[in-house]
């Protein structure tokens, strides 16, 4: 890859990400277009092909794809200090928001208030979604026929079932592989715990077997959850509400509104799960196994990815797990539409917050904060 066009300083880079992380909004598909837009359309510290060897990479990974990205990106500009200070700049702000949350939560028992902002919020962030998907295709996938009748059926059967399926964007790799290269035809091979108040959640104080639970079942979460920190909800579900019984119904829908009126990535809604299970510590817990993973992936796998990826079978591979990936995602649009517009004013706030974002420039902390002041207002919940 051909590296940087201007050379910014690593310091400027990870204020940059410092700066994302606290401000931005929009989950995983808008947190990527912020970043294609600044980096590489606006600023030019980021070449195009490098900017879309880092997508692949995220995509192709399992964990969240916000963090990942950024991560990687990171470490095209400085190599290990690089990934490692953009993932800390990234994550640090929305965690240590989320952090503050989850104290007034335990402390209080609910957050009502919070619900009727994420009334109006919710509808925003689709709109600021759709548009970042709508971006993100047509960056991707260009003038491809292939690639795109893989996006449509991706993005078909995420919408209608409501999951990402991971067979499926494999499968798109491989059917892309074997277009393009004709293997049949081709050569090509291819200790003490300190104090209680710590380890205190809304249960009381936990354990030091559970604080090992928490760092297990996320570091599961991060590894096998593909595509976009979106996709680790159901997941989470099934595993916090369902299996371990560590949350009610209420209270991890609490957890999942925190993580979409924070900035920086949906998936630090775990950090908020963990504190209230384990306090402090089980939101470090949680944080830790959820986003390690994804860093320690980055650092040993990127050398590979970059000194390989040009390779005509893996390119086409990859070429295929993209327009999945991307229709997956653009799929999960309506998944979370479902949720989030539920009648006729969240409907209307979604539609001019998609019209002010496509025609105007209007600073996405400022449109989600208006959002959220008319949920304040309108919520009858």
């Amino acid at each position: 890859m051909s590296g940087s066009r201007t050379g910014p300083s690593q310091l400027a880079f990870v204020l940059y990400f410092l700066k994302l992380g606290a401000i931005g909004f929009g989950g995983p598909i808008a947190l990527a277009g912020a970043m294609q837009r600044d980096l590489v359309e606006a600023r030019g510290w980021v070449d195009e092909a490098d900017y879309q060897e880092a997508l692949t990479f995220a995509q192709l990974a399992p964990g969240p794809l916000a963090a990942q990205l950024a991560i990687y990106l990171g470490y095209t500009k400085s190599g290990v200090s690089g990934a490692t200070l953009v993932g800390l700049a990234f994550i640090v702000p929305s965690f240590l928001m989320v952090l503050g949350l989850a104290a007034l939560y335990v402390k209080y028992g609910g957050l009502r208030w919070m619900q009727a902002a994420f009334y109006g919020i919710g509808a925003a962030v689709i709109a600021i979604i759709t548009r970042s998907a709508f971006k993100l295709a047509k960056s991707t996938l260009k003038r491809d026929a292939l690639a795109w009748g893989i996006f449509l059926v991706l993005a078909l059967s995420t919408a209608i079932t409501g999951k990402e399926w991971v067979p499926l964007i494999v499968g798109a790799g491989l059917l892309t592989w074997a277009v393009r290269t004709r293997p049949w035809n081709s050569r090509i091979s291819a200790p003490g715990w300190g104090p209680v108040w710590l380890l205190t959640g809304i249960h009381g104080a936990a354990s030091a077997a559970t604080l090992g639970s928490i760092l297990w079942f996320f570091a599961k979460a991060g590894l096998f959850v593909f595509g976009s920190g979106l996709a680790i909800v159901p997941f989470l579900h099934g595993g916090v509400v369902n299996e371990m019984g560590w949350l009610s119904e209420r209270q991890f829908l609490d957890a999942v509104a925190v993580a979409m009126i924070t900035p920086g990535p949906v998936v630090i809604t775990v950090a908020f799960i963990g504190h209230l299970v384990a306090g402090p510590l089980g939101a470090c817990a949680a944080a830790l196994g959820v986003f390690l993973p994804v860093y320690f992936m980055v650092i040993l796998a990127a050398p590979l990815f970059r000194k390989h990826g040009q390779n005509p079978g893996l390119k086409a591979l990859v070429q295929g797990v993209t327009a999945g990936a991307v229709g997956a995602i653009s799929g999960s649009v309506v998944v979370l539409g479902r949720g989030a517009i539920r009648d006729v004013p969240t409907a209307l706030v979604a539609l001019v917050s998609l019209a002010l974002i496509w025609r105007t420039k209007i600073p996405e902390p400022l449109l989600v904060a208006g959002a959220g002041v008319l949920g304040l207002m309108f919520y009858r919940g």
